[in-house]
């Protein structure tokens, strides 16, 4: 009687196992079938939904006005993260508080809601002089602006030119609206003689 019941045990045991293995088998079966299938639905979901050569932006302010435009070469917009990528990008902020800036780039990002912009290769920013403050001139490889906050910042080399002074450093923050102007990391700050009474 005993030799029955351990062999219902081991039987009961091997089936459990069995039964086991085949539904883990059936389910990856199932997830590696439903992950081919939606490869299959939309294979180019990464691709662009629209391009424009030669194109000009013009982003509105909450009264209306215009804030900034942003133009370039060519315009890449990808509908799977709603980005797009800029050939020749060129920004002017349009400010109405704070003096205008231009900027340049060979390439740029515009993502997160059209808020942000990621240039890359040879950024260029220059704020003409006004009454009120000399010319600014920043050149870095990388600068991420944000047109809406008018702020941008970097963790790249900087070089920046205000007036007669100029300054090095790694990494910077600057607000167009506070025109303040923060480097990070090791630099230089060369100011010139002050002028004689």
């Amino acid at each position: 009687m005993r030799k029955k019941t351990a062999h219902r045990w081991q039987l009961t045991l091997t089936m459990l196992v069995g039964v086991f293995v085949a539904v883990g088998s059936f389910w990856l079966v199932q997830v590696v079938n439903q992950a081919g299938q939606d490869e299959q639905v939309d294979p180019y979901r990464n691709e662009p939904d629209y391009i424009i050569d030669r194109f000009s932006l013009v982003r509105m302010s909450q009264a209306g006005k215009p804030a900034y435009i942003i133009s370039g070469d060519k315009l890449t917009h990808r509908p799977v993260d709603d980005a797009s990528d800029i050939e020749k990008p060129f920004v002017h902020s349009l400010s109405g508080q704070q003096p205008p800036m231009q900027m340049h780039a060979q390439t740029a990002l515009i993502d997160q809601g059209n808020t942000r912009v990621q240039l890359s290769g040879k950024v260029d920013v220059l704020r003409p002089a006004t009454a009120q403050a000399p010319v600014l001139h920043l050149t870095t490889p990388a600068l991420t602006v944000y047109p809406d906050e008018e702020r941008m910042e970097t963790a790249a080399a900087v070089a920046l030119q205000l007036g007669q002074s100029s300054a090095t450093g790694l990494g910077m923050k600057a607000n167009n609206a506070t025109r303040e102007v923060q480097l990070g990391g090791r630099g230089q700050l060369l100011l010139p003689p002050r002028a004689a009474h």
